[in-house]
């Protein structure tokens, strides 16, 4: 991720709870002016459970990408996943990222955990939404 810190940090909310997926589908949808292509990358915790509102704004919408991690914790038991992840989509960065996550049981460590180098100077963390 060399000369990535030259860049503007990507804003970055962070979504938590059972309806996080229609908290972000919501947000992408509130932030997206007509006709124009904004990239934005959707990292979830965990496999979809039926019809997933991420899914058909994916398929519709070319400029965003929705990754999927397999569940459990992203700042405990999913974290080296998670690092990957999240380096290969800063290694382009998108105008937003969005990071599902099953649980609020560790959402202040992970916060802690984006907040830190190297990601600190990568990410601006926006106010949580509430799902």
């Amino acid at each position: 991720m060399s000369g990535a810190a030259a860049r503007a940090p990507v804003p970055t909310w962070l979504a938590t709870g059972a309806g996080r997926e229609t908290a972000i589908a919501a947000r992408l949808a509130a932030a997206s002016p007509a006709g124009a292509a904004v990239s934005r990358v959707v990292i979830l915790e965990g496999m979809p459970t039926g019809l997933s509102p991420l899914a058909d704004l994916a398929d519709t919408s070319p400029s965003v990408q929705v990754l999927r991690i397999a569940p459990g914790c992203l700042h405990c038991s999913g974290n080296l996943v998670l690092r990957v992840t999240l380096n290969r989509v800063l290694r382009h960065p998108p105008e937003q990222l969005y990071i599902g996550l099953a649980s609020a049981e560790h959402l202040e460590l992970f916060r802690d955990f984006l907040q830190a180098a190297p990601y600190a100077a990568l990410l601006d963390l926006q106010a949580e939404l509430a799902a």
